[in-house]
């Protein structure tokens, strides 16, 4: 059995997401991601070295009851008409909630059940978002700087991002509204899910 760790304390950058005791951290450059935009030619020119988002975190136990806990770090910019964000996931033990707060930045949490309901939750900084369980989701960058988040959830849950990739991404899109602005649209490349797929 894991031995669950002892306390301790993270002083946070708001601005940057880093901390001073964390101990991961990872990075996933544009290569990584660049599939799950629906606009492969705008998706193709993007430097492929670039940063699409970071994330910093406790270390991970199985140990029950522990908390893993973090910062997320989306950048900005436009791939064709949407925005930046996160590969997104839901849990493996699918009925595990999660905790986003923006520290700084302007986002969407953009949140999908298993039969394509879609809540978009707006992220800024002082918003508390809550994924319920069996809400896949992901973290949308909608302003001009990075879309620095707090995270928490149970140490157990794990990941699980081929939900997403199975269904040609999520039901809607994050896209730009042309004024500043998001707005929601279809993804005409989405395959609806069957009942229970989040647990498959």
């Amino acid at each position: 059995m894991s031995v669950s760790p002892s306390p301790f304390t993270v002083s946070i950058d708001a601005e940057t997401g880093a901390g001073s005791a964390f101990a991961e951290h990872y990075v996933k450059h544009f290569r990584e991601v660049a599939d799950i935009f629906v606009d492969t030619a705008a998706a193709a020119v993007v430097d492929g070295d670039s940063v699409a988002y970071e994330v910093y975190s406790n270390e991970r136990t199985k140990h029950p009851g522990d908390l893993v806990f973090g910062t997320s770090i989306v950048m900005p910019g436009l791939i064709g008409d949407e925005f930046m964000m996160t590969r997104g996931h839901v849990h493996e033990i699918v009925d595990r909630a999660e905790v986003y707060y923006c520290l700084a930045g302007q986002g969407v949490m953009l949140m999908e059940d298993e039969a394509g309901r879609t809540i978009a939750e707006p992220l800024a900084p002082g918003n508390a978002v809550y994924v319920p369980g069996l809400w896949i989701h992901r973290s949308v960058n909608t302003g001009d700087q990075p879309l620095v988040t707090l995270f928490c959830f149970a140490s157990d849950a794990g990941q699980d991002y081929s939900v997403i990739d199975r269904s040609k991404g999520m039901a809607r899109q994050v896209v730009t509204d042309g004024a500043g602005g998001w707005q929601l649209r279809e993804n005409e490349m989405y395959l609806p899910r069957e009942q229970g797929d989040e647990s498959s």
